[in-house]
């Protein structure tokens, strides 16, 4: 059986600055997971003393990491006034539409998220409107479509979500209101990444997605692999693999998400080996 990396897969720019951030700092506390792996973060805190408060009272030391996916601004401020020393590791593409909303939202404009409600960086993002009541977080054209907006409306989008989606809302907009200002906030990595693997996808028998299970690209690259190879796995470490997937198969892809070190990649890719051994 032949194994195929997809061609862009892996550490994003965002995650590789964010590790490099906490490597140099040891004996902070980022406050919530630096970034969707939870092997990466017991990496960081065997090696480097970098350890991990995932509430505010429990944040242990005077130097604050903050995660690649930002937090609200009110919890930035709150840090602030415990005169933290904040080290910010926010990914700079999720910087942008936190930027996008607060001037939006001051200019008048009805607000549309397209994200996950729940993610913390879309909670990040929707923390900047000054408007809350006039901001508005939607996954599908459904949920967009209930919502009685103004004329004036702005939209952005998490990150790591799909560009099909994201047009599909972006055109209800367009044709339904009066001024419609349109930031394109996916990620150039995002985009790569879900090319890659939907190529791949195409002509591997299986395929195996390597990655936090609460990250959202990384779920956002399973479910884009599972359209075209139904033996698609998602699994964050090698000890879930499972030798009977691999049986009959002539050729695995292997993809992973933006937080997902190369190091665990490679001892996945040996495990596979030795399970076809």
């Amino acid at each position: 059986m032949k194994i195929e990396l997809a061609e862009s897969y892996g550490f994003c720019f965002g995650v590789k600055r964010a590790i490099e951030i906490a490597e140099n700092s040891s004996g902070a506390v980022t406050y919530g997971e630096l970034i969707h792996n939870p092997l990466e973060i017991a990496r960081l805190k065997n090696n480097y003393n970098v350890g991990l408060a995932k509430k505010l009272d429990e944040i242990n030391s005077d130097t604050v990491i903050i995660r690649t996916h930002g937090i609200t601004k009110q919890d930035k401020e709150f840090l602030e006034a415990q005169n933290k020393n904040l080290i910010d590791a926010t990914c700079p593409f999720v910087t942008k539409p936190q930027e996008i909303v607060e001037e939006m939202s001051q200019k008048g404009y009805d607000i549309v998220i397209f994200g996950d409600i729940n993610h913390p960086e879309v909670k990040g993002i929707k923390s900047y409107s000054t408007n809350p009541k006039r901001t508005f977080v939607v996954l599908t054209l459904d949920e967009l479509q209930k919502i009685k907006l103004h004329e004036k409306i702005a939209i952005v989008s998490q990150t790591t979500r799909k560009i099909n989606e994201f047009l599909e809302l972006v055109n209800f907009l367009i044709q339904n209101h009066k001024e419609v200002r349109v930031f394109n906030t996916i990620c150039n990595a995002t985009f790569e990444n879900q090319d890659a693997v939907r190529k791949l996808a195409k002509k591997a028998d299986i395929m195996i997605i390597i990655g936090g299970k609460n990250s959202s690209n990384t779920k956002q690259l399973y479910l884009i692999s599972k359209e075209f190879c139904k033996d698609t796995y998602l699994i964050e470490n090698e000890d879930e693999l499972q030798k009977e997937w691999f049986e009959q198969k002539n050729l695995c892809g292997v993809s992973a998400g933006a937080s997902t070190p190369e190091w665990l990649i490679q001892n996945i890719i040996k495990k596979i080996k030795q399970l076809k051994g």
